[in-house]
């Protein structure tokens, strides 16, 4: 009989360890779901902050090509057929 109790026993200890090493799982698993959450709002947040610069960035280009900067002169003529172009159709609407 004493074999059998130490069996369980044994058996008992076995899975009372196995229940601590899952608790400890789970309040691991859910430490990194936090982090990545954070991960997650920051990396939105960069996206953001990126988006923001180009969109500064383009401006800026444009702004550099209506200038007549020697670097975008091609650009610079473009945008302003561009232009003449929307202004001659705003004046053929407005005279029909």
């Amino acid at each position: 009989m004493g074999n059998i109790e130490d069996i369980v026993n044994s058996l008992e200890n076995k899975i009372s360890k196995v229940l601590h090493k899952l608790e400890l799982l789970k309040l691991a698993n859910s430490k990194l779901n936090e982090e990545l959450e954070v991960s997650k709002k920051e990396i939105h947040n960069q996206k953001l902050h990126i988006a923001s610069w180009e969109e500064k960035y383009e401006a800026l280009k444009m702004a550099n090509a209506m200038l007549g900067s020697d670097d975008n002169k091609r650009e610079t003529k473009l945008k302003i057929n561009a232009l003449i172009r929307e202004i001659d159709h705003c004046i053929t609407q407005l005279s029909d």
